[in-house]
């Protein structure tokens, strides 16, 4: 059996050490996953591999196979736009779910692409729905499949990264009145994503 352990981090550079200590405890790119906001240009083109970039999320129905490949997740990351969250720089197998959802789905079917496919995996529905929040606003998700008996071990590992209080963070959303994900609500202005990247909590 397995499990999906995921945290949000506000600091990239936070998600990608979580990433990195994931590899380093034998989990397997496949089982990993990445999407990192990217909607104020943060991730420029010369870090991102152009043969991975997927203008579309709905052009990237395959881009599982290419994403996350030798040399590890960090070195496939493509770049893709999700409806609601905006541009996004991602890996990993929830990328292909997520996208692979968009893609046949009518509208409105990108927030379900996320959100599904974390619900699908596990993840509670109100996590998934902070997760997914939490990335239009600024920050990285990073997520894994593991085995059951390796889950606290790992959950453990992503939160050494300064991952992010998921319930102190769903109390500060529903304090502006947020009740849960909305493709249709604005994604942030750039000076608002940079901010909420450079939180320190």
């Amino acid at each position: 059996m397995t499990t999906t352990v995921s945290a949000l981090f506000d600091r990239y550079e936070d998600a990608t050490a979580a990433v990195r200590a994931l590899e380093a405890a034998r989990v397997p790119n496949s089982e990993i996953s990445m999407v990192a906001n990217n909607a104020d240009d943060f991730h420029r083109d010369e870090h991102v591999d152009k043969k991975d970039v997927a203008a579309d999320a709905g052009i990237g129905a395959g881009i599982g196979a290419a994403l996350g490949g030798a040399g590890g997740l960090l070195t496939g990351l493509g770049i893709m736009a999700i409806p609601g969250v905006g541009p996004v720089v991602a890996a990993g197998w929830l990328v292909a779910t997520a996208a692979g959802a968009v893609a046949g789905a009518v509208a409105g079917g990108a927030a379900g692409g996320i959100v599904g496919a974390l619900t699908e995996a596990g993840v509670p529905e109100d996590d998934a729905n902070v997760y997914a929040e939490g990335v239009r606003r600024g920050g990285t998700l990073v997520t894994a499949r593991v085995d059951d008996a390796d889950a606290a071990r790992l959950q453990a590992i992503l939160e050494q990264h300064k991952s992010v209080d998921l319930a102190g963070r769903r109390g500060e959303y529903e304090g502006e009145g947020w009740t849960a994900f909305d493709e249709s609500v604005p994604v942030p202005p750039r000076e608002r994503i940079q901010d909420a990247r450079n939180r320190t909590m």
